[in-house]
């Protein structure tokens, strides 16, 4: 009788320490579980840490991505764009970058890129402009030039300020928020516009 009782005791104790440690096993995954949920938002978040913050510049007025331009003769026209500014600020605080590159069949091409200086969104459209910062054209450094996008799902289209010039260093004293309509069609890629919510 003894004997059983310290048998039954013994299996007891052996069951509690299982199950105790089979708790703090649960404990620990579900506190790693926890510290990953909240780092990944905060991540996410970027360097504010905080999920609002990701969240709100998630809703500023943007123009973001980047496409091929269609070229049946096998040029190679590359547009990409991080422009945005915050709901409670203008076109004209609009702050990011942008960049396009043309290479020809023959090999032969130029890029560009810069600081972006006004964006303004509407519905699925937008149109922004920049100062070129970094090129390997001449004459074109230094300048302003100006997009539009439509965002049409798979049907994006894209237009530039110099369709007329053909030539974007050609273009003077171009105003900011300028640029043709968004006539060109895109072969890979996408583009993102959040609109402007306007309060009148």
């Amino acid at each position: 009788m003894n004997r059983m009782s310290s048998g039954s005791r013994r299996s007891r104790t052996r069951i509690a320490i299982a199950t105790a440690g089979a708790a703090a096993l649960v404990a620990a995954v579900a506190a790693g579980s926890a510290a990953a949920s909240d780092g990944a938002p905060a991540a996410r978040a970027g360097r504010s840490g905080h999920p609002a913050a990701a969240s709100r510049a998630a809703e500023d007025p943007s123009l973001t991505g980047s496409a091929k331009l269609y070229r049946s003769a096998g040029d190679n026209i590359h547009f990409a764009f991080n422009a945005r500014f915050g709901k409670r600020e203008s076109p004209l605080d609009a702050h990011g970058t942008f960049r396009f590159s043309h290479v020809f069949p023959n090999g032969t091409g130029a890029f560009a890129e810069g600081r972006i200086d006004c964006l303004i969104t509407g519905g699925k459209v937008a149109t922004a402009s920049g100062i070129v910062t970094r090129t390997d054209k001449p004459g074109l450094k230094g300048k302003r030039v100006g997009f539009s996008v439509h965002d049409d799902g798979r049907h994006d289209r894209l237009g530039y300020s110099w369709v007329g010039t053909n030539d974007p260093a050609a273009t003077k004293d171009l105003p900011k928020c300028v640029a043709s309509a968004p006539f060109e069609t895109l072969e890979s890629g996408d583009f993102t516009v959040v609109p402007w919510q306007v309060k009148h």
